[in-house]
């Protein structure tokens, strides 16, 4: 997670999100670093105690004795308060920032358990190693999370330009720089965006571009799903503004077949829009399907329809409600839309849970799984 470009445009942002996210959320369950964090204790802890011929609360006492191993308990404890955050019932009851607030104490954690891993007998080949792997990543996560954003600060100048309201609770926000030829931000990537304004500043959240990078202008689409997006709207021109990346690899290096079918759902569609105005084919190669619910207002409609029309595009609106018998992304109705389905690259971006069930429609209707090109977020 340290967003090194070449691994975030080789894997993916959120297929690397989700392997991360194994490693240390349901902390209840006793996912992998946890469960593995606290077995080496409970096991260093017998065979110290074996070893001493003491009991184990008398071990508990002689290793609190150690000052490294005492970092080392805290550090676990804090690793533990952030895997329960990150477990999905919390989760789902606080907000990005405390989430992430509490997220970054990982940093303390590894820094207060680091000391023990150098100390005891016979360590010293293993504790190269440990010195080693801590500072390849210091390394990496100094470069690409604080040196890089400063340089390209620099060096592009960011600042808003101006705020649109798109439609309810949606706004697009259009960001004017120097050299943005330089970022190589292709359609269908994100950035991760820090508005130095009040209440804003503390926070870097990705958002895709909405629109082809334009002489001196970037533009993304923001919908208020959170404290931190909502007040997104009322940024005000001249603001400045860091962005890091590009990330992402839903982009045009992706195809494979002459014909390509993109699918959106909610706010999704930002990304999709882009490579909708900008992906290679004449009339009829290219077609767009955009999910959304029954009481959603298609974000950028005037926009994809121009689109539509300049280039001899298909473009579909699946309004409903997701409970709703008739399924829009079923098999079925995919294939009664796109009936040579088969033949088509497929990109699709949109939620999880959305993602999840239309990758299944498309391989039940006959895509290859290799032909799906997928990045879904989370609210």
């Amino acid at each position: 997670m340290a967003r090194v470009p070449a691994v975030e445009h080789g894997v993916g942002a959120d297929r690397l999100a989700r392997r991360h996210a194994l490693g240390g959320r349901h902390a209840l369950g006793g996912r992998h670093v946890l469960l593995l964090c606290f077995g080496h204790a409970l096991f260093a802890l017998c065979g110290y105690a074996a070893h001493q011929g003491v009991d184990v609360v008398s071990a508990v006492r002689e290793l609190f004795g150690y000052p490294a191993v005492a970092a080392a308990f805290a550090g676990t404890a804090l690793l533990t308060a952030v895997g329960v955050s990150s477990a999905r019932a919390v989760r789902r009851r606080v907000s990005h920032e405390t989430w992430r607030g509490v997220h970054l104490l990982v940093y303390l954690a590894a820094s207060l358990a680091f000391g023990h891993q150098l100390a005891g007998p016979d360590l010293a080949l293993a504790g190269w190693f440990w010195a080693l792997a801590h500072a390849t990543v210091a390394v990496l996560l100094l470069r690409y999370r604080a040196v890089v954003p400063v340089r390209q600060a620099l060096r592009h100048a960011l600042r808003v330009g101006e705020v649109r309201v798109e439609g309810p609770g949606v706004v697009s926000v259009v960001v004017y720089g120097e050299r943005l030829a330089e970022l190589r931000a292709e359609p269908g990537q994100f950035l991760r965006w820090r508005f130095l304004q009040r209440r804003l500043w503390h926070t870097a959240l990705p958002f895709s571009l909405s629109a082809p990078v334009r002489g001196h202008a970037l533009r993304i689409t923001v919908k208020a799903l959170g404290g931190h997006s909502r007040r997104i709207r009322r940024l005000r021109p001249g603001t400045r503004v860091i962005a890091t990346g590009p990330f992402g690899a839903l982009t045009a290096a992706r195809r494979t077949r002459p014909k390509v079918l993109l699918i959106a759902g909610g706010v999704g569609i930002t990304p999709m829009r882009a490579l909708f105005e900008t992906l290679p084919g004449g009339p009829g190669e290219i077609t767009l399907l955009y999910r959304a619910g029954a009481e959603e207002h298609p974000v950028l409609r005037s926009e994809l329809e121009a689109i539509a029309a300049e280039r001899q595009a298909g473009l579909h609106y699946l309004l409903g409600s997701s409970d709703a018998a008739y399924d829009p992304l079923a098999p079925q109705a995919l294939l009664a839309l796109v009936p040579d389905l088969a033949e088509h690259d497929v990109y699709l971006c949109g939620p999880p849970g959305m993602a999840e069930a239309t990758q299944s429609a498309l391989l039940r209707a006959g895509v290859p799984a290799g032909r799906i090109h997928s990045e879904c977020f989370s609210f």
